[in-house]
């Protein structure tokens, strides 16, 4: 696993890489766009799975702009297609002409919009996470998902990011911790959450502004516009509403189709894995 930087306008983007394998240079580099408020580290995992299942082309996956290592966007009320443009930006900085899209959760959107919005570029489109929150819900998630943080002398900002990482793997939405919306999934070891926390108190006064973008994206006016080959992705340990989702988004788009894969993350990467190369997906 490499890592680098490549400069587009508002600065630079940071990004972790496998390179191709030898003999595999023809295929289609993999951008993989990661959810909020994380960084490309959270995608480590799914890369090396994908590389160990059979990918042998490259896997590229970006910090979007505002989390992670890269720079903070131009504009702080920052939409969707915003972050579109300047993946597709970072994508031209990298000399990637037409490449397979993963996206997850808030990646999930920004890879949709690219496959609605250049269709040229895009060869396959995996998606996870992604759905459409009506007027309330939206209202709901722009007073309570994303509370400004600052550092304040005692710290106060270290014990919250660990909190506000750890309860999204206990409850969805995460301030709703009650047991109807108990997530059936282990908690992280202490290393997981320890990381995202690093990764959210690293962009704590930018990393509202993809989520705030997420909230409000309209995924299925955008999904039916996608023509390429699309996989909406139902994971074990994913939220039941989210999962559910999927089956509406994939029948808004003229390729598109669902899987609910088991095993794990082996499992996962398997089925991934076996889409862009086109076989049969073992759903």
């Amino acid at each position: 696993m490499d890592r680098g930087f490549v400069r587009i306008a508002e600065g630079q983007v940071h990004y972790r890489i496998l390179s191709a394998l030898p003999g595999a240079e023809h295929v289609r580099p993999l951008v993989m766009l990661h959810l909020s408020p994380a960084s490309s580290r959270s995608m480590e995992p799914l890369m090396r799975a994908l590389r160990a299942g059979g990918h042998g082309g490259a896997i590229i996956a970006p910090d979007t702009l505002g989390n992670g290592d890269s720079a903070a966007p131009a504009r702080t009320d920052a939409d969707i297609a915003y972050f579109a443009d300047a993946t597709v930006r970072m994508a031209d900085a990298l000399g990637l002409e037409v490449f397979d899209l993963y996206g997850s959760h808030t990646g999930a959107r920004i890879a949709c919009e690219i496959a609605a919005s250049r269709p040229e570029r895009v060869g396959a489109l995996v998606m996870s996470g992604i759905t459409e929150y009506d007027a309330a819900t939206q209202a709901l998630y722009t007073d309570s998902y994303v509370p400004r943080v600052a550092p304040d002398e005692y710290g106060r900002q270290m014990v919250w990011g660990f909190h506000f990482v750890r309860d999204q793997h206990l409850f969805a939405p995460y301030f709703r911790r009650e047991a109807a919306y108990r997530l059936a999934k282990d908690v992280p070891p202490p290393e997981v959450l320890h990381e995202g926390a690093l990764d959210i108190l690293r962009a704590l006064d930018t990393y509202h502004i993809p989520y705030l973008a997420a909230f409000a994206y309209p995924s299925h006016a955008r999904a039916a516009k996608v023509q390429a080959p699309a996989l909406l992705m139902q994971p074990e340990w994913g939220p039941p509403k989210l999962n559910e989702a999927a089956a509406t988004i994939a029948a808004l788009m003229p390729q598109g189709r669902t899987c609910a894969p088991v095993g794990g993350l082996g499992g996962y990467a398997a089925a991934l894995a076996a889409f862009l190369n086109g076989d049969t997906i073992p759903c």
